[in-house]
């Protein structure tokens, strides 16, 4: 039989949770559905310098590990399964994970997150962490005075550069074509920078390093020349993916993929809130995600009182 539950909460990084502790006080009773990695893309990251209440530096994993004794403290039921199937065509929601389990839901907030896209090289696999980052605004500090490079051509690899050229001594955008993606406006922006050098027609082989980064080799596409380019960070800038193929196109979505909400986590059906990255591609932060699940977790106490 389904364990039916007031609110349901899909995800375990920092919305998810903070989503929980407000249900729970709230007197909902959630049930959390974690996944098998618990904590999201903090669950990869080492220090984290930007969390409010922290004066000294937190680890992701020991950030989300705190998220969830407090959720477990508070009552908070967490099953580590992932949710295969939704059902969001009336209410009770239906939800359904990888392993059988089943849950009824009067309220849903979704908070599964974004997955960053990498290159797939095992060296970027191993200085993960050591050099490598998906997350300019999240890791920049930690490389001030130093050289970085940049990976990507649109947007956010140019926000990325832009933004890291602030800490960074010197930041080379690497590109595999002669052209930017990125709009008109933001590559006046990028080219008028003194700090920024541009490598083109470039695809990464491997990045450079033991324990830490001390470089790129980069490969020319149209000349097969390979060189290398000395640095002590790298950040990747090639987009990430939202979690929202198990929604099966039940939910509004936009071009990117991610979870449209009206301003208040409020999604295209009633009854369904969305939280953190899943919804957000913009700021992409640990603690803007937390405040999106407080928003989520409020506005599913407001709706269940409304339909009481």
């Amino acid at each position: 039989m389904a364990n039916s539950r007031k609110v349901v909460i899909i995800g375990s990084g920092p919305a998810a949770y903070t989503a929980a502790i407000y249900a729970v006080r709230a007197g909902l009773d959630p049930l959390l559905f974690g996944g098998v990695m618990m904590g999201g893309q903090l669950a990869t990251t080492t220090d984290v310098e930007n969390f409010p209440g922290f004066p000294e530096p937190v680890t992701g994993p020991d950030l989300m590990d705190r998220m969830r004794k407090q959720c477990e403290r508070l009552g908070v039921t967490i099953v580590p399964e992932f949710v295969s199937k939704v059902d969001l065509s009336k209410p009770p929601f239906s939800i359904e994970t990888t392993e059988g389990k089943k849950a009824l839901a009067d309220a849903l907030i979704v908070a599964t997150g974004a997955d960053a896209r990498y290159l797939g090289l095992p060296s970027e696999t191993r200085l993960r962490g050591k050099g490598v980052s998906a997350c300019a605004t999240c890791d920049g500090f930690f490389f001030k005075g130093k050289e970085v490079c940049v990976i990507g051509g649109g947007d956010t690899a140019l926000e990325d550069a832009l933004f890291l050229t602030r800490v960074t001594a010197k930041v080379t955008v690497i590109h595999r074509r002669d052209k930017l993606r990125a709009s008109n406006a933001m590559q006046e922006k990028a080219r008028g920078n003194p700090k920024l050098a541009w490598v083109w027609n470039a695809i990464i082989e491997e990045i450079l390093g033991a324990d830490a980064v001390t470089g790129v080799r980069v490969k020319d596409v149209k000349t097969g020349a390979s060189r290398e380019l000395p640095c002590g960070g790298v950040f990747i800038a090639v987009g990430h993916t939202p979690n929202t193929a198990f929604l099966a196109g039940q939910l509004k979505l936009d071009a990117g993929g991610y979870i449209e909400t009206d301003g208040r986590c409020r999604t295209s059906v009633p009854g369904v809130f969305a939280a953190g990255d899943v919804m957000d591609p913009h700021y992409r932060q640990a603690v803007t995600s937390a405040g999106n699940g407080c928003v989520a977790a409020l506005e599913a106490e407001r709706h269940l009182a409304s339909e009481a």
